[in-house]
């Protein structure tokens, strides 16, 4: 099972060469990659996979960057993962177009692969901070992504792998409900079959080591619906 923790992007290049000179450096860069040589490929890979990110040329066969981006915006499901729209249309006026159809960044080719990279963790900061090695804070707990460590307070917190990426995901977005089965694909992944019952246990694991010193317990159990931070 791969490291929930390290993001996930998704390559959408009809050029095999273009897919692994860029497959190869994102590697480096400490990312997973997945790859897609056409529109309709892309929406499907998205759908099973869910990647953190995506890179999305603008010329495709079947369906073109641009409403492949327009779908992936229109979906409540897919809207919020980032769109890095590739082209080599250097005009304003397609550069506009992009980033319209709801694309958060363009990129015109030919481009440097660390200007590429820079941005690539430009838009995961603001979707995926603990995955890039931020710390993030809520409250008086502070969990630092890089050293995998969590305080509360002063206290280090003794906790599992597990419990250390649902409180990431929990604190990535405190106030959002999340429901057992996104928390599933979170923390676990689609690629593995874990009963939603499982998540119930891990959470109650969490809960006893954030209160292990002392303190409100920070996790609001959502009826019906899941769990949340705050």
């Amino acid at each position: 099972m791969a490291d929930k923790m390290t993001p996930l992007v998704l390559v959408v290049d009809d050029e095999p060469s273009q897919r692994a000179v860029l497959t190869y450096n994102l590697e480096a860069e400490g990312y997973s990659a997945v790859c897609a040589g056409d529109g309709e490929e892309a929406l499907l890979v998205v759908a099973e996979q869910n990647p953190d990110i995506i890179l999305l040329d603008w010329m495709l066969p079947k369906l073109s960057g641009i409403e492949v981006c327009r779908q992936l915006k229109s979906r409540p499901g897919t809207r919020n993962i980032p769109v890095i729209m590739v082209s080599a249309r250097t005009e304003e006026e397609d550069r506009i177009r992009g980033l319209e159809t709801g694309a958060d960044d363009y990129v015109v080719k030919p481009y440097s692969i660390s200007e590429l990279m820079a941005r690539l963790r430009a838009n995961l900061r603001r979707t995926r901070p603990a995955a890039i090695g931020q710390t993030l804070e809520f409250e008086d707990i502070r969990l630092d992504a890089e050293a995998h460590k969590v305080f509360r307070g002063a206290a280090l917190l003794k906790l599992g792998p597990t419990e250390f990426r649902l409180l990431a995901a929990l604190m990535e977005k405190p106030g959002r409900v999340w429901s057992r089965d996104q928390l599933l694909d979170r923390v676990w992944g689609r690629d593995i079959y874990v009963d939603t019952r499982t998540v119930d246990v891990h959470i109650g694991r969490l809960r006893k080591a954030l209160g292990a010193q002392g303190g409100a317990d920070p996790i609001r159990t959502v009826r019906g619906a899941g769990y949340a931070l705050g």
